[in-house]
């Protein structure tokens, strides 16, 4: 079966009525993209930021009218007849097979791998993390969860008690508890993480000791290790609050920051931790330290 795609090029301030104006029409599906190539690193706490130009993507069922259905969309919100970008004919094909061309098993240190699960592991006797793409961030492809996978991929974790905080799909949890942490607490403020990550823990086999609840639930005692890649901004906001998670002598690792946000997020961390240990890859950083008083 072969299915529309309707394109439009709009703003910010327009892309959700236009969006929501597809929905109603019957897409099966609508998406945003950057239409400008303007990247988007740190939004304000509780903001949705877009793009200014959004290109708004509609999908919609071989059998549709899609002349009647671009027309409707023009009455409505003002919008040329004919949609920026034109109506594309897409053939179907196995979509399966179609995103394994771009995630493939990745290797991270002598012993850890993430393999998605359409594939047999390249090393058998390594640490498989199985994970596909799913709902929540983490899946080993971007710098900062690769950064974060790599130092955990050298640490002796067996017995240690572990902190994913913004935990996204669980890859971090499960890695941990994979390369054998006695228990991990697995925190978001999104509910859809912690079902990613309880998904990705029973595919791991290690849901037993995966703790998954939301940020203000958690309730742990000071723990080994506490990996945070989220982002600059609270990152720092939150330095006092995730020191006390971290025991004397265990360690803290900060991912999602930007190389220019370095100084401001270590000098956050100073009054509590050893001078941290820098790893840059691309644009982000990496920040590893100890916790004094051990």
């Amino acid at each position: 079966m072969a299915w529309w795609q309707l394109t439009y090029a709009t703003d910010a301030q327009h892309a959700d009525a236009l969006a929501d104006c597809l929905n109603e029409l019957g897409a099966a599906s609508v998406t945003y993209a950057d239409d400008a190539d303007q990247p988007l690193f740190e939004p304000p706490p509780g903001a949705t930021p877009l793009w200014q130009a959004v290109k708004v993507v509609g999908l919609f069922e071989w059998q549709t009218d899609i002349d009647a259905v671009a027309a409707a969309t023009a009455a409505r919100t003002g919008l040329l007849p004919v949609p920026t970008g034109g109506v594309t004919r897409l053939e179907d094909q196995d979509w399966t097979r179609a995103w394994l061309q771009y995630f493939k098993p990745m290797q991270f240190g002598p012993k850890l791998w993430v393999v998605p699960t359409a594939y047999a592991p390249p090393d058998p006797a390594a640490v498989n993390i199985r994970l596909d793409p799913g709902l929540a961030f983490g899946t080993g492809t971007h710098a900062t969860t690769a950064l974060c996978l790599e130092w955990l991929a050298h640490q002796p974790l067996a017995g240690a008690d572990v902190i994913d905080y913004g935990c996204g799909s669980g890859i971090l949890a499960v890695g941990a508890a994979l390369l054998g942490a006695r228990q991990v607490w697995a925190v978001d403020i999104d509910p859809q993480a912690l079902v990613a990550t309880r998904d990705n823990a029973q595919l791991n086999n290690v849901s037993g000791r995966i703790h998954t609840c939301l940020v203000k639930d958690l309730i742990a005692p000071p723990v080994d290790v506490l990996v945070a890649n989220i982002l600059a901004l609270p990152l720092r906001e939150l330095a006092a609050e995730l020191a006390a998670r971290v025991r004397p002598g265990g360690w803290i690792v900060l991912s999602g920051l930007l190389k220019d946000q370095f100084e401001e997020v270590k000098t956050a961390y100073l009054p509590w931790f050893e001078a941290p240990l820098r790893q840059d890859r691309e644009d982000w950083v990496r920040i590893v330290a100890l916790r004094h008083g051990a």
